[in-house]
């Protein structure tokens, strides 16, 4: 069975609750990106029984594809699901965080939605890895600022942007600066993206997307047209 991060499946392991749980332990482990090889008991009077009652047990290899880098955005807005999208279509992993969870029906099905936590608990509760960006782009500066707080203290994500004005940047730095974490706000990219000019949500896309590769690959961002022979 083949199990996408939006909990569609191609296939099956039998259906019912054990399929259900094989699922959702399936996106954790694409998540964390760590396989797990789990035994689901289908019979009464275990410690971890479902309430199966056909008798024996079933022993399940989950395994992630090995993805490319992942990026989470916190905010569902027009900007964030332009980068979403095109981030789908670059292959890579992509995570919305948002409240607003009906206005993001139209995003690529292979993109994974979370509407129930709040963005700075989302923050804090992962393992951030080095190949992973984490893009500020909500809808308030009162929620950037909250979840920006909270990246600060997971030094692991390899890339951490945040959308905005250089005025609203600098209000928000300036009020962060005494908090536990404010040595790292120089790792922040904020104005978020390259300079390319970019307004309309699609050209920002390019301009984040563009600089968050170019990041977490270390490669320079700047012209191939120098590296000619």
């Amino acid at each position: 069975m083949l199990v996408y991060p939006s909990g569609q499946i191609s296939g099956t392991v039998g259906g019912g609750k054990f399929e259900a749980l094989v699922v959702a332990d399936a996106q954790e482990s694409i998540r964390s990106k760590i396989p797990l090889l789990k035994t689901y008991p289908l019979r009464e009077g275990e410690p971890d029984s479902f309430g199966a009652i056909c008798g024996g047990e079933a022993t399940v290899l989950i395994e992630p594809q090995a993805l490319r880098e992942a990026v989470f955005l916190i905010g569902g807005g027009h900007c964030a699901q332009a980068i979403a999208s095109l981030a789908a279509q670059c292959g890579l992993s992509v995570t919305v965080v948002d409240d607003r969870g009906e206005l993001l029906s139209d995003l690529p099905p292979s993109v994974t939605i979370v509407s129930d936590v709040a963005p700075p608990a989302f923050i804090r509760s992962r393992n951030w890895k080095q190949d992973e960006a984490l893009v500020i782009v909500s809808r308030q500066h009162d929620i950037d600022r909250e979840a920006l707080a909270a990246a600060l203290s997971v030094p692991a994500v390899g890339y951490l942007g945040m959308i905005g004005s250089r005025r609203k940047v600098q209000m928000v730095f300036d009020r962060l600066k005494d908090t536990p974490g404010a040595a790292n706000l120089d790792r922040v990219y904020a104005p978020i993206g390259l300079d390319i000019g970019a307004d309309a949500p699609a050209e920002i896309a390019v301009s984040v997307i563009a600089e968050m590769l170019a990041v977490l690959r270390k490669t320079s961002g700047g012209h191939l047209r120098g590296h000619r022979s």
